[in-house]
């Protein structure tokens, strides 16, 4: 047995694999919340069509919504949250932030202009960061080492699938029933699983349950102590820094895709509803499938292979990235255009599950949830941030100085951004191992 194994086996129970039912039901439920997530969160976007011209949004205007007026709260509330998920009970902490978004989504559909959009979605940004770092630390207990990368993946279906699904709204009912009413809609069956929510059971935490068992009281840690293991962390895993980046470096593209219904439409000649019931369809299958891969692959590469999960996603990206860029250019007639949508939602789902992961193999289990939060503040204040706000400004720039598709300019360089992924997620792999075993000894 190798240190890391041996080590692995003190904290997880010498080799105990076995899942109960109960936490895979679990699991299901936590990602059917994920994908209410990503519906309310991404139902501006895929509105853009119908929103942008109704209350006379600018490109800017627009990007701010779906950009920093969103994730300032969003981000630096998580990490707020995240610590908060260390210390209180879990489940009733996601239900009342399920509850809160869910209200704001629905008082969204009354907005008339850009200020009473944009308070709505400050608040509902403030909900939304319970969820994700809750979970994982919630998972990372019901759930062994070498099965997170499979837990993670299901559980972060939720974003290509609650992105498909709030375009198949967009495409179908919009049309039928207007985008204020699929806004009220959505916020009602909201509320309904935050009330579900309320009465499940808290997970018990893997570092309680090991202290119990050799006798020690354990003390629940003050935000401060949280602050200063999370820290100490970072400056020791060089791999825990790198997959951030890593992250970082995708959610570039990630945060300029949100006018990506905008362009279809603008510049690529599509009927909006058509294109958002295309992409929907599209979104969901590449999506899922590309989630089972992140997921499943990831974990079978670090059981077989010297490197991390990382390292999966090094050589995924290597083939992905370049098909993101070539895709914008070529004919939307073509049968590589939608080859390229498709392998846009794939390379959107195989990242989730080896990253957060990750994150959790390399956090102490005290603080997991924190360092999740963190993870998102990173990815949605500098990756989506930057991305979706520089994005609206640039295209506004270029439309008014005349430049032949600004919206296809804008993609192209952020795709080339992402990039920057590929050596993060090489070096984050080669470090994984040497990182954990560390972890896992004290040192």
């Amino acid at each position: 047995m190798s240190s890391v194994d041996a080590a692995e086996a003190v904290v997880e129970g010498a080799g105990d694999e076995k899942v109960a039912t109960k936490h895979y039901t679990f699991l299901a439920f936590l990602t059917l919340l994920n994908v209410m997530n990503f519906v309310d969160r991404q139902l501006l976007s895929s509105f853009s069509n119908y929103i942008v011209p109704d209350l006379g949004l600018t490109n800017t205007e627009y990007g701010l919504l779906t950009g920093l007026v969103f994730i300032f709260f969003y981000a630096f509330m998580g990490l707020f949250m995240g610590a908060l998920g260390d210390m209180v009970h879990r489940p009733r902490l996601v239900a009342a932030g399920l509850l809160l978004w869910s209200v704001l989504t629905a008082a969204s559909g009354a907005a008339r202009g850009f200020l009473s959009l944009a308070l709505p979605r400050m608040f509902i940004g403030i909900g939304e960061s319970v969820l994700t770092p809750t979970s994982m630390s919630m998972l990372g207990d019901r759930f062994p080492s070498s099965k997170l990368g499979f837990a993670s993946g299901v559980y972060y279906m939720g974003v290509p699938v609650g992105v498909g699904v709030s375009l198949l709204i967009a495409g179908y009912l919009g049309p039928a029933i207007g985008w204020r009413n699929c806004f009220y809609a959505l916020g009602v069956i909201g509320v309904f699983l935050a009330v579900a929510m309320a009465f499940v059971k808290e997970t018990p935490r893997k570092h309680h349950v090991a202290a119990a068992a050799a006798g020690k009281d354990l003390t629940k840690p003050s935000v401060r102590e949280i602050t200063r293991v999370l820290f100490k962390t970072l400056k020791q895993s060089p791999a825990l820094c790198y997959t951030m980046a890593g992250g970082v470096a995708i959610h570039f593209v990630l945060g300029a895709a949100a006018f990506d219904q905008l362009w279809y439409v603008q510049e690529r000649g599509f009927d909006r509803a058509y294109i958002a019931q295309m992409t929907g369809w599209i979104g969901v299958v590449g999506g899922i499938l590309g989630n089972i891969a992140g997921g499943l692959g990831s974990d079978w590469w670090q059981a077989n292979r010297k490197t991390g999960r990382t390292m999966f996603l090094f050589w995924a990206l290597l083939i992905l990235i370049p098909l993101g860029i070539a895709y914008r250019l070529v004919d939307p007639a073509s049968s590589f255009f939608w080859l390229g949508v498709f392998f846009g939602f794939f390379q959107l789902g195989i990242f989730y599950g080896p990253t957060f992961s990750t994150i959790q193999e390399l956090a102490p289990t005290e603080i997991r949830s924190t360092a999740v939060a963190f993870y998102i503040l990173t990815l949605n204040f500098i990756g989506l941030g930057v991305g979706i706000t520089a994005s609206g400004y640039f295209i506004d720039v270029m439309t008014e100085a005349g430049t032949a598709e600004p919206y296809t300019v804008v993609l192209v360089i952020f795709s080339l951004l992402s990039a920057l992924a590929i050596p993060l997620f090489y070096l984050s792999g080669k470090h994984f191992h040497r990182d954990k075993a560390k972890l896992l000894s004290g040192a």
